[in-house]
């Protein structure tokens, strides 16, 4: 690893965006096929209202190494697909044996987690939880509530993002709502 010199970024706590911006992940619903249970509904939205924005990550620039500690910041906007909430990807880390953590800054929402044999858990999040991500463990988030729902992540340098195993598989459970109210529900695609 090279000598890296000290540096400081700005956190935006109520714009969750990170300055300064080296960057921005976008992924609208386009990006995002597949992944929701109902995929008529994603289609019947792309046609009728367009490529909505889902979710951005504002990533602190470093090195995707060993030693460093990566970080970043997303903003889950709120909405749904049918009644399903919208939610990031979720990824496994390529390294499995790699944690994260979440803090919650701004909006409500889940962090959703599944190990490889489908054990699934879900944690509940808002300003100021901090949510641990232990190895071994997929994890997406879900904003459940009608504003943006903004978190704050870091993890390993070195750990990798595995995007490949959930758009293949799918998390076993779905955050949906039910007569007004957040469900975790069997995902009917999951395989």
């Amino acid at each position: 690893m090279n000598l890296m010199q000290p540096f400081k970024s700005e956190l935006g706590l109520t714009t969750g965006i990170i300055t300064p911006v080296s960057h921005v992940i976008r992924r609208s619903l386009s990006d995002m096929r597949g992944m929701y249970a109902d995929d008529a509904a994603t289609e019947r939205i792309l046609a009728q209202e367009g490529d909505r924005l889902i979710y951005e990550v504002y990533p602190v620039d470093l090195p995707e190494e060993e030693g460093h500690i990566l970080h970043s910041t997303t903003i889950i906007y709120p909405g749904r697909v049918s009644d399903e909430y919208h939610m990031t990807k979720g990824h496994f880390h390529v390294k499995r044996d790699r944690a994260e953590i979440y803090l919650g800054l701004a909006g409500h929402g889940y962090l959703l987690l599944q190990t490889d044999a489908g054990e699934v858990s879900s944690v509940p999040m808002q300003p100021g939880t901090i949510a641990y991500v232990p190895p071994y463990w997929a994890h997406r988030t879900v904003n459940t509530g009608s504003e943006p729902f903004i978190f704050f992540a870091a993890w390993p340098g070195d750990s990798g993002h595995d995007y490949g195993t959930i758009e293949k598989i799918g998390f076993a459970k779905i955050m949906v709502e039910r007569d007004g109210q957040v469900a975790l529900v069997a995902n009917p695609k999951y395989i």
